[in-house]
């Protein structure tokens, strides 16, 4: 059994879900009442994949502006950064130029891989179809600027919640991934391979 660790950021505006999606993932527990983080929560959890015995800890920042100067310490030893935003908020998917631009003026680490997240899924489910379809292509936009993956989740209906640390972690370690990937209008969106990105749109 092979052993390995690393260490996980969550970054993007408030009252996204960083925090519930960190503690759904490590208690499989979900609290719909919303608590403002205050600096930076750490948590860990330890999981086999492929084989692999892999230790990692996550750590989730606050979003308010007060806390940006603690962004080196989520992120300078950081395998994967993730890049959340609200499906419900276009202003939230916008932002995360703002936290890109921050990660690379604050931090001298430059291989850790992004992960672009879109939370809140269920809700977005209920909103017209004119800002599924523009939160949709935009948010397609900008994984292919970042370079990254594009999962849509739901943390209080548990969509994708696991696969989003599989994937990031699978990517991180090189590890074999054989998730099946969705990006039609409609669905939970998950695409993991530069390959079906580049395709899409």
């Amino acid at each position: 059994m092979f052993r390995k660790y690393g260490t996980l950021a969550l970054l993007g505006d408030v009252q996204i879900g960083k925090t519930a999606l960190m503690i759904k993932y490590v208690n499989d527990t979900y609290d719909p009442h919303y608590k403002k983080t205050e600096g930076v929560n750490f948590m860990e959890k330890t999981i086999e994949l492929d084989q692999t015995d892999i230790r990692f800890s996550i750590y989730d920042l606050g979003g308010s502006k007060e806390f940006e100067n603690m962004l080196p310490l989520a992120t300078q030893d950081a395998i994967s950064v993730c890049f959340l935003f609200d499906l419900t908020r276009r202003e939230s998917l916008e932002n995360v130029k703002n936290w890109w631009k921050l990660v690379k003026l604050s931090s001298r680490n430059s291989n850790a891989i992004p992960v672009l997240i879109g939370t809140k899924y269920d809700i977005f489910l209920e909103m017209p179809k004119e800002h599924q379809s523009y939160v949709h292509s935009r948010s397609i936009q900008f994984a292919k600027s970042l370079k990254s993956s594009l999962i849509f989740i739901s943390t209080s209906d548990s969509i994708n919640v696991q696969k989003v640390f599989k994937i990031l972690i699978s990517k991180s370690f090189d590890l074999k991934l054989t998730i099946p990937e969705f990006f039609r209008i409609g669905e939970p969106i998950l695409i993991h391979s530069t390959a079906t990105l580049d395709s899409v749109l």
